[in-house]
């Protein structure tokens, strides 16, 4: 399962210790013999028993295919020490990572802290266009520089209460944002100065209600051609928030919002305020469905692609994709062990799927999603097509990792609280700021 988008503070110092830490002092080169006796480090981010037994099993079968190749497993990663660790080296530093933070690839190929693996690929007869899911192999790739692969990714839609539905006289899901604003304002119960039950909880604190989850629907751009920043040009920029600050108004406001999201139960508990019926509609990831089914709810869970523009109503559907990384340290003396480890994770069919299935997210490669041992529960399902869609995408790579969406994300908080009034000079703001920072940064 995905972690949601960290605090902007933190988010922001976890980007500058990349900044300054991220620079792999090895080459590209590989030397080592794959067939020796060898032990590889793997350091990954998944810490709940499901999550790490399922990646301990895939291991365990790599091991069983290369017995000469012994792996020590190190769980519960940060990029923050992920980070570090690719900087300074050393005999207990990782010669395999994954990483959940896809917005970090610009930085880690850029920088060369995780080795190109291009050769290795080509070597290997593994073309990634054909392997992988367009957008996957896209969002792990930076200026034409492959220094990661997707092991598994997210898809983003939309989670229903069907009884509240039911109750509302709502037939189905809404498939425009019109519609949806109208369901979310039908399935909104008030109390007092606050909510019985919220349609929806649209501010940009809130659970997964990022600038990019939104961004994907609209179809906005960020970054001309020339990674600037582009969002005072881009009226697809202007629309979503013109479109998020109405809602917000027709909910009750920034102030009441606010004060109810705040008094919501933990993201990642059994009081997700989905789960406890205190929110209608949740914008989410694949693994919620998961995590609905094992908190044992009582109403029936839909699913469906999150709602889209009216005007581009042709293009329902897409979503927005991220996922796992996987790469090699550029510092490691292993490699080509190493790229063995990679490519049975990434590529294996049975592998992948197996994974997928035990940790309840999408395949990252084509042959995966054809495979019959494919879970095939049809609200997992939902996010399988919603991944495969040709429209769904990722924000666009940058020399600056995801800074630039954390620095969007700020003037959307100041413009749906009232602190900017002057969306277009806002976006303006933004521009300058985000092409300091990527100046800073290259």
């Amino acid at each position: 399962m995905r972690r949601n988008r960290l605090a902007p503070a933190a988010a922001l110092a976890a980007i500058a210790v990349l900044a300054t830490a991220c620079t792999g002092s090895g080459d590209s080169g590989a030397s080592d013999d794959p067939n020796a006796e060898t032990t590889l480090t793997f350091w990954h981010g998944w810490s709940s028993p499901g999550e790490v037994a399922a990646i301990e099993k895939n291991i365990a079968a790599f091991e069983k295919k290369h017995a000469n190749i012994k792996v020590d497993i190190v769980k519960g990663i940060t990029d923050d020490k992920l980070n570090q660790a690719l900087r300074t080296g050393g005999s207990k530093a990782p010669d395999v990572v994954s990483s959940f933070t896809t917005d970090n690839v610009g930085r880690f190929c850029s920088s060369n802290a995780l080795a190109d693996l291009k050769p290795f690929l080509d070597k290997a007869g593994i073309d990634p266009a054909e392997t992988f899911l367009p957008q996957m192999a896209k969002y792990t790739e930076h200026d034409g520089k492959r220094c990661a692969v997707p092991l598994l990714g997210d898809a983003y839609g939309l989670y229903y209460n069907k009884d509240a539905f039911k109750e509302a006289g709502i037939k189905a899901p809404p498939k425009t944002l019109s519609e949806f604003d109208a369901v979310a304002k039908k399935l909104t119960k008030t109390k007092g100065d606050s909510f019985e039950r919220l349609g929806f909880m649209p501010n940009y604190l809130g659970y997964e209600t990022t600038v990019e989850h939104y961004g994907a629907q609209f179809g906005v751009t960020y970054l001309d051609e020339n990674g600037t920043s582009n969002t005072a040009k881009d009226p697809a920029v202007k629309e979503m928030f013109t479109w998020q600050k109405n809602l917000v108004d027709k909910l009750g406001g920034f102030r009441k919002l606010e004060r109810y999201r705040t008094s919501l139960g933990d993201e990642w508990g059994p009081k997700h305020p989905f789960h406890t019926g205190q929110v209608a509609m949740q914008l989410d990831g694949e693994w919620r469905g998961k995590m609905a089914a094992d908190a044992d709810l009582d109403f029936e869970v839909g699913t469906a692609p999150f709602p889209v523009p009216d005007d581009q109503v042709d293009e329902y559907g897409k979503g927005y994709l991220s996922g796992t990384i996987l790469g090699i340290a550029n510092n490691s003396e292993k490699k080509n062990a190493a790229w063995e480890l990679v490519k049975y994770l990434s590529t294996d069919t049975d592998a992948v799927v197996s994974f997928a299935n035990d940790i309840h997210n999408v395949p990252s490669t084509m042959a995966a999603l054809k495979s019959p041992k494919l879970n095939d529960d049809p609200g997992y399902r939902t996010f399988v097509d919603i991944a495969q869609h040709p429209k769904s995408t990722h924000a666009p790579s940058s020399i600056n990792g995801g800074a630039f969406l954390l620095t969007l994300q700020d003037y959307g908080v100041k413009y749906e609280k009232g602190k900017e009034k002057d969306l277009d000079e806002a976006l303006r703001k933004n521009d300058a700021q985000v092409d300091k920072d990527n100046e800073q940064a290259g």
